[in-house]
């Protein structure tokens, strides 16, 4: 279709690619100005190309790709009229690896506010993706290829549990064949931001479905695995970003706005404690379990030993001293002098259970075992929560 025309106004000069549809660079005979025009494919699907038409008109925004025209070719394809962006694609910017922190947060700035104005005006992208996210000549980034794009209120083109997206940045939901919302553009935004700051993917895999797995069922890496000097600030937002439900991450474009444009230094309310913060935390409170764990297992061999020392010491009544030692271990602590804890023993004694045992043997000889053992067993505990809720501290 080299050199023909289309409505009489728009002269195809060269092919830019494009599967489903056909992509050319164009001129616009009567403005005297480079167009993009994308002409639906012989074989593609006419309603998802009309719908993506729709979906772009409806949108009009510094961040995102103008629509200019939409019509039909003589053989009856219709097709659309996209402003040209001379910038090239973020896909080629990232070629070389990672981008600079300041040309990062420049770039998310834009595709935040691009997105912000497709949520508020009910679309979700579905297929957000450096390839999709181009540059015009002030270096502006604007997000293009509404291809598969939702309108709110409109069905589906496609049957449910059916697959949508790019699989090295669709959301877990998308994967599992769920409906996309905003917060599924902004997984997708994550995943970008994830590639600008390190140099390479989250997740990597040589097929398409294992990387649908991953994204529905591995948790993410740090950003700081890969570029330790990434700033925290940025790391938290990429965190929240790539949360496996959908409701743990920022809601929409607008709430990305937010923060990334809250001035520096100030906390924000949306985002999680800092990967690296939270490991340290889950660090100190296993730590924390363990030395527990080790003081109440100490506290609990020195309550037998104690019970086992004074059931040596009593008379060859074995009964009594058992009961003894379990009485005093299930009482709560106790709050008077030794001297009170005696007599409470000795009252023990006069019990019926006791009694047989108490008739063939001095009272005088009992006594002291069955006192010693059980304050030391009341003592134990009182020490091993005392040190207990000192340690998790810090």
């Amino acid at each position: 279709m080299g050199d023909s025309v289309l409505g009489g106004r728009y002269r195809l000069r060269e092919a830019l690619g494009g599967t489903m549809s056909q992509v050319f660079l164009a001129e616009d005979l009567e403005l005297g100005r480079d167009v993009v025009v994308k002409l639906l494919g012989p074989d593609a699907e006419r309603a998802r190309f009309e719908r993506e038409a729709r979906a772009a008109a409806t949108l009009a925004h510094e961040n995102i790709v103008r629509i200019y025209a939409y019509g039909e070719a003589e053989d009856g394809r219709p097709y659309m009229v996209f402003e040209h962006l001379v910038g090239g694609t973020l896909e080629e910017r990232l070629a070389g690896g990672g981008l600079s922190d300041a040309e990062t947060l420049r770039i998310a700035r834009d595709v935040a506010a691009g997105l912000a104005h497709a949520h508020a005006n009910g679309l979700v992208h579905r297929d957000l993706k450096p390839s999709n996210i181009l540059f015009d000549a002030e270096g502006r980034a604007k997000i293009s290829d509404f291809g598969i794009a939702r309108l709110g209120g409109a069905g589906t083109l496609t049957e449910a549990g059916t697959v949508l997206g790019t699989a090295a940045y669709i959301s877990p939901e998308q994967g599992a064949g769920q409906q996309a919302t905003p917060a599924s553009d902004v997984y997708s935004f994550g995943v970008v931001l994830f590639r600008m700051l390190a140099g390479r993917l989250p997740f990597e895999a040589d097929q398409p479905l294992e990387l649908v797995r991953m994204h529905r069922a591995e948790p993410p890496p740090s950003v700081s695995d890969f570029r330790p000097d990434v700033p925290g600030r940025l790391e938290s937002l990429v965190a929240a970003t790539l949360a496996k439900d959908p409701r743990d991450r920022p809601a929409n474009g607008s709430a990305l706005v937010a923060e990334l444009e809250a001035p520096a230094g100030e906390p924000t309310t949306a985002l999680p404690v800092p990967p690296a913060a939270a490991r340290n935390k889950r660090l100190r409170l296993a730590i924390a379990g363990v030395v527990l764990a080790l003081l109440a297992a100490s506290g609990v061999a020195l309550a037998l030993i104690a019970t086992h020392g004074g059931s040596t010491t009593t008379s060859t009544s074995e009964p009594v001293s058992t009961h003894k030692a379990q009485t005093h271990t299930s009482a709560p602590p106790p709050t008077s002098t030794p001297a009170t804890t005696a007599t409470t023993a000795t009252t023990a004694t006069t019990e019926p259970t006791t009694a047989p045992a108490t008739a063939t043997q001095p009272p005088t000889t009992t006594e002291p075992p069955a006192t010693t053992a059980p304050t030391t067993v009341e003592t134990l505990p009182t020490t091993v929560v005392s040190t207990a809720v000192t340690l998790p501290g810090g």
